[in-house]
């Protein structure tokens, strides 16, 4: 046609080029992927779909389905009174300005405690998570909140600052799970943790000197139950080892006699048959025990007048006796 320039390319394919661009963009936003510590929440025309598992999915593109991915196997945490740097969620940290009010907290017996404490929870429904309470990580904060301060609020503030610290999460930890299940959350309750304890702070170095002294008696009666356990059993060994001593002596001793009276026996017995025979045996027996330790003697006859003649004393070779 006259007045428009003539085009480089045949005009059907200005029909044909953003038919093919919109194939293109439709085949590329036809797949996702869910993270292997995600599942991913499917919603088609805004209303909920599937939940898909990790790994390469396939879509209906052009914004027909939408996918929303959830760390499910995420271990999550709330922290209360306090805050660490790096948080990974924005719900788990507080603004720095509330820390001081979310720590004091009232005992049961109208005390003040300084009470900083942990939440960790896992996403265990994802669709629960999403859709059935508003923002379900604000609301398990401040559910843990009150949770928390009823539980602190139920004891003295010795039990809250010494014995009563697992009695306290056991406590928020089992009321907190039966919360989120009651309320469909989605969540799942791993652990309550009270990380720090004390009392308010014009009355802290009082209560630090208490615990010190509570802390050297504790010591004190260890070091002496320790010195216990090792006296008694030390002593008791002793005794029984005396005691096995003296049994075995005593034993020893009337096996002795025993047998002394079995031999007294034995001979009585050989001496009433043969008496004069058994005396002299035992004459005989006597003496040639007794003279070897008499040493060195001279045996003459007593009706001797003369010996010295007789005998050269001076001369032992000839002796009848050594």
């Amino acid at each position: 046609m006259p007045g428009f320039p003539k085009l480089p390319f045949p005009p059907k394919f200005l029909l044909v080029f953003p038919a093919l661009l919109l194939l293109l963009i439709g085949a590329w936003s036809s797949f996702y992927t869910i993270q292997a510590e995600e599942e991913g929440v499917v919603l088609r025309f805004g209303k909920y779909s599937d939940t898909v598992n990790s790994g390469l999915h396939f879509k209906i593109p052009f914004g027909v389905d939408q996918v929303i991915p959830v760390a499910v196997r995420r271990q999550q945490k709330l922290e209360f009174g306090f805050g660490t740097d790096g948080a990974t969620s924005r719900w788990q940290v507080s603004d720095r300005s509330e820390w001081q009010l979310a720590r004091e907290m009232v005992t049961g017996d109208l005390n003040s405690a300084l009470v900083e404490w942990v939440v960790q929870y896992r996403v265990d429904d994802p669709k629960d998570y999403l859709f059935n309470v508003r923002d379900p990580d604000g609301t398990l904060r401040d559910v843990a909140e009150s949770v928390m301060r009823e539980a602190v609020g139920d004891r003295t503030v010795d039990e809250v600052l010494t014995i009563g610290r697992q009695d306290i999460e056991a406590e928020s930890l089992q009321k907190l799970k039966d919360l989120t299940t009651k309320y469909g959350m989605g969540l799942t309750i791993d652990q309550v943790q009270l990380k720090d304890v004390n009392p308010p702070r014009p009355v802290q170095s009082s209560f630090n000197e208490v615990n010190e002294a509570q802390q050297q008696k504790e010591e004190a009666i260890n070091i002496a139950n320790g010195l216990y356990n090792r006296a008694v059993p030390k002593a008791r060994g002793e005794a029984e080892r005396a005691i096995s001593d003296a049994q075995g002596y005593a034993t020893q001793r009337i096996n002795e006699a025993e047998g002394d009276a079995a031999r007294f026996n034995a001979l009585y017995s050989e001496y009433a048959k043969a008496a004069d025979i058994t005396k002299r045996r035992l004459y005989l027996e006597t003496m040639s025990d007794v003279v070897p330790r008499l040493g060195r003697k001279i045996i003459i006859d007593e009706e001797a007048k003369q010996i010295l003649p007789l005998l050269n004393l001076n001369d032992t070779s000839n002796l009848p006796i050594k």
